[in-house]
């Protein structure tokens, strides 16, 4: 048996080698499986940074019309909605949500 493996020495060698390689390309670190892995993640990524940005600027749309030009018409919406303050002789309706 011995002398069959020393005379097939080089193939038993190479198709070691071989399967190696090729579980590495599938399965390693920098494997096919893990390449759409991680471009999943990137994707993702991308998404949440977009989502990000536009939170970002409506922040500072916010914030700019408090400092800057004070805009009177945005810090009325602020009262009403955080004070439920109302004009005189104003009528208010509060809509409540119903499951049913």
């Amino acid at each position: 048996m011995f002398d069959k493996i020393r005379n097939n020495y080089f193939l038993l060698i190479s198709t070691f080698l071989v399967i190696y390689f090729f579980f590495n390309l599938l399965d390693g670190e920098r494997g096919l499986f893990s390449y759409f892995e991680k471009k999943k993640i990137f994707k993702n990524l991308n998404n949440e940074e977009i989502k990000l940005t536009i939170n970002i600027k409506d922040l500072e749309f916010k914030n700019s019309s408090l400092t800057d030009n004070l805009d009177l018409d945005y810090i009325e919406i602020l009262i009403r909605e955080k004070f439920l303050f109302g004009k005189k002789n104003e009528t208010i309706y509060m809509i409540q949500k119903n499951d049913n």
